[in-house]
């Protein structure tokens, strides 16, 4: 089980990393801060895709990896809604000290979801 978890911890590392930064284009990006946004609903379901695969490297049920994977869609959508809400909402640019704090915030509720996950597989 401990070897399973740090597979799926460095595969979350990586989605992460792939999802947020390479896969994510411009109608991604702009216009976070509305609610019922398609492009942050796209960027969330390349996330729960990439949890989804990530599961799948190790025994998951198929209806857990399901479960999983939607829960991290929904839950990245809102984390991205309300960072987006914070920093456009206040006009924060990356010059912005409270930009980068509320960049931190985001990243780090999104680091906490995958623990969450791993609670979740590990104990299912």
């Amino acid at each position: 089980m401990t070897t399973e978890l740090l597979v799926l911890m460095v595969l979350f590392q990586m989605k992460h990393m792939f999802a947020d930064y390479f896969l994510q284009p411009e109608f991604m990006r702009s216009g976070r801060d509305t609610y019922l946004h398609f492009g942050r609903l796209a960027h969330a379901a390349v996330h729960a895709t990439g949890t989804a695969i990530a599961l799948a490297f190790v025994p998951t049920p198929l209806t857990l990896l399901a479960i999983l994977a939607i829960g991290d869609l929904v839950i990245h959508f809102h984390i991205d809604w309300l960072k987006a809400r914070v920093t456009d909402g206040s006009g924060l640019t990356p010059a912005d000290a409270g930009f980068w704090r509320a960049a931190g915030v985001d990243q780090a509720a999104h680091q906490l979801t995958y623990v969450a996950i791993l609670a979740v597989w590990a104990t299912a």
